[in-house]
């Protein structure tokens, strides 16, 4: 088997990276170039640290020394890259409604009709194999790339040899992380025969229309369509397949709802102890009415734990779910509450219109 991501918005995985904090200073990518290549000084050419991590990945996956080195010898420093991974600016308020409208809106729906009406025996095959409901996985793909229409103009060596190497200074060094991703690509290219160079995808290196990182890829990307190749960018079966198994192995369960309404305690300490696990479910229903917590009928004969998600809204109101330990599930593809209601809210969003026009 190999894997087919001759791949190609930035995802919402900039959500996770933006949780991320402080700084730690890197070195410059041109002044630690000396040996590189003098017409292409942003070339990563053959810079000590770069080349002691081309080794060190050889060694650990039996690769050709030579074969690595060349592919991060042609890498470059993307100032790009560097700019888009940084969070937004300080004082900027979280706004629900807001988040809400630039997914949940009528080109993705639109979309996601046609993805559906067109690919709808993989959706059932994989929920009937891992569970997950077709409004889910078809809420992903579009939250994550407009079902392929947004999936990523950087080369991916770029974008993860310059977050690896020379991680802007202003938040959190994340290097450790953008090594092990590009220590991951490097993997995923030489076990499917791809160019480096030739694969496409968002400025933190995800990839394909699910916009997974390398490390997903391996893990979690299958051949569902059956043809020996794994194809996230070009196959709708594995794209489908490959999003649902992601979910599975990251606990969702069949049949469980995601949320339901809630209406958080009047009192301000019964609601700040029902938040202090923030998403993580970690309160019977009944512990949650007991705190003042008004639920619904569906929510109050919930067997299971509930998380109190509160999801700001500026200067308004704030708003409340109370979420399952599925909707903890799609916060693992994105540890965002607002990634995982968008989701939720534009899958039913398109189930509903593809309700409405099977009338």
């Amino acid at each position: 088997m190999h894997f087919l991501v001759r791949l190609t918005i930035l995802p919402p995985i900039a959500l996770v990276l933006s949780l991320w904090a402080l700084p730690a200073a890197p070195t410059s990518p041109v002044a630690g170039a000396a040996n590189g290549d003098p017409a292409d000084p942003l070339r990563y050419g053959r810079r000590d640290d770069v080349m002691r991590f081309a080794d060190e990945v050889a060694q650990r996956h039996n690769l050709d020394v030579a074969w690595v080195r060349a592919a991060l010898e042609r890498a470059r420093f993307t100032p790009a890259v560097a700019r888009l991974i940084m969070p937004a600016a300080s004082g900027t308020a979280k706004n629900w409604a807001a988040y809400r409208s630039r997914f949940v809106e009528p080109i993705r729906i639109r979309a996601g009709l046609a993805f559906w009406r067109n690919h709808q025996r993989w959706l059932d095959a994989a929920e009937a194999r891992f569970g997950v409901p077709p409004e889910v996985v078809v809420g992903i793909i579009g939250v994550e790339s407009i079902f392929g229409q947004h999936t990523g103009t950087f080369r991916v060596i770029d974008a993860l040899a310059t977050l690896a190497f020379d991680f802007p200074t202003g938040r959190k060094d994340r290097t450790p992380f953008f090594r092990d991703e590009l220590e991951a690509f490097l993997l995923m290219c030489h076990q499917g025969g791809q160019e480096p160079l030739a694969v496409k995808g968002s400025y933190a290196g995800a990839i394909g229309m699910p916009q997974f990182l390398p490390s997903s890829v391996n893990k979690y990307a299958v051949d569902f369509d059956g043809d020996g190749a794994i194809d996230l960018k070009d196959s709708p079966a594995d794209v489908i397949g490959s999003v649902a198994n992601y979910m599975a192995q990251f606990g969702w369960q069949r049949g469980m709802p995601t949320r339901f309404d809630v209406t958080p305690p009047s009192s301000t300490t019964e609601r700040a102890l029902l938040l202090v696990p923030d998403i993580v479910p970690s309160f019977s229903a009944q512990e949650m009415l007991q705190r003042g917590a008004t639920l619904g009928s569906a929510g109050q004969t919930f067997d299971g734990k509930l998380a109190l998600v509160e999801l700001q809204n500026g200067d308004a109101a704030p708003s409340f779910v109370a979420g399952t330990p599925n909707f903890y599930a799609i916060t693992r593809y994105n540890w965002s509450s607002y990634y995982a209601l968008a989701v939720i809210e534009l899958g039913e969003a398109i189930a509903q219109e593809r309700a409405r026009a099977a009338r």
